[in-house]
């Protein structure tokens, strides 16, 4: 049975070939939001065939699984799969990947209680430094404003989702720079980057020798910062997009010379002010089509030899 072995140099040939070819693209950085969407299904492709070279090597290992996997389908599919053909290796296989599996559901969820675990600290800090005041009832969305004296602006996610802002930014920014700030920010919230950014994380750090995880976790760090600059820029204007970029940051040493955590400000700036042409409208949908198929060729890998016994 020749089929999770396929499946499982398809999966690696993916994770190997398909970042080369994003990194080495022009349209990236010019439409951030296909390109989140491309690497969402490189890394589903990635995984959907380690989860289904599993299925098929559990079911050539083990008649109970076996029995599940094809109980609908005709004999003559069962055979065409070879089942039972393999010895030993199916069962390690199958093993080796359910707890990989296992090990990916795991980071996830460590992911997601340390997120809310430091969301419940972060808010309880604000109640501390930003209390409502007598009658005032907590509103789902509401600005808070908070004394600092570093002008900074973040969303706060979580059931009841904040915007907060310094006072030292509301002091800094002029005008219009406040609202692309603040559009910036809910382009984050109402695309829900952050569980983009969790399941990345998660990913690159249960599989820290996986390099297809640790760029998918980069890249989406580093676009959904340039989607979110697009939101705030096509309501506000590139250039005070720019603006307010450099007056939050300009005091944290990102336009020096030596590299800091957010060295990619600068190159957000510039990209801001010598904007990259869009693609047409044509090209984005057949980037995002031919995207959407990746994860469609381990599924017709893995019904192949099913699909030609029926025929």
């Amino acid at each position: 049975m020749m089929v999770p072995a396929v499946l499982l140099l398809l999966g690696a040939l993916t994770a190997v070939a398909a970042p080369r070819l994003i990194a080495r693209a022009d349209w990236p950085d010019r439409e951030p939001v296909v390109a989140l969407w491309a690497w969402q299904c490189v890394v589903a492709s990635v995984l959907l065939c380690c989860a289904l070279s599993m299925t098929l090597s559990a079911a050539a290992a083990w008649q109970a699984v076996r029995g599940h996997v094809f109980a609908p389908a005709p004999h003559g599919v069962v055979e065409a799969y070879a089942l039972g053909s393999d010895g030993p290796w199916a069962a390690t296989t199958a093993v080796a990947l359910a707890c990989g599996g296992l090990w990916s559901g795991a980071m996830l969820v460590r992911e997601i209680v340390r997120a809310r675990a430091k969301g419940r600290s972060q808010r309880a800090e604000l109640r501390l430094q930003a209390p409502l005041l007598p009658g005032e009832e907590a509103a789902t969305g509401r600005l808070v404003v908070l004394e600092g004296e570093r002008p900074d602006a973040w969303w706060l996610p979580g059931s009841a989702p904040q915007l907060v802002v310094t006072t030292a930014a509301l002091r800094r920014l002029q005008g219009r720079q406040l609202d692309a700030v603040l559009a910036h920010e809910q382009g984050h919230a109402q695309a829900r980057h952050h569980w983009l950014l969790h399941s990345s994380s998660a990913l690159a750090t249960g599989f820290p020798q996986v390099p297809v995880f640790a760029a998918f976790r980069d890249e989406m760090h580093r676009l959904v910062e340039l989607a979110a600059d697009d939101v705030a820029s096509r309501r506000f204007g590139r250039l005070t997009t720019a603006l307010a970029l450099v007056e939050l940051n300009e005091d944290r040493g990102v336009f020096g010379p030596s590299p800091t955590p957010q060295a990619h400000v600068p190159q957000r700036v510039h990209r801001l002010l010598t904007p990259p042409g869009r693609l047409t409208a044509a090209r984005r949908l057949r980037l995002t089509a031919a995207a959407s198929l990746v994860p469609v060729v381990p599924v017709l890998v893995a019904l192949m030899p099913g699909l030609r016994a029926l025929g």
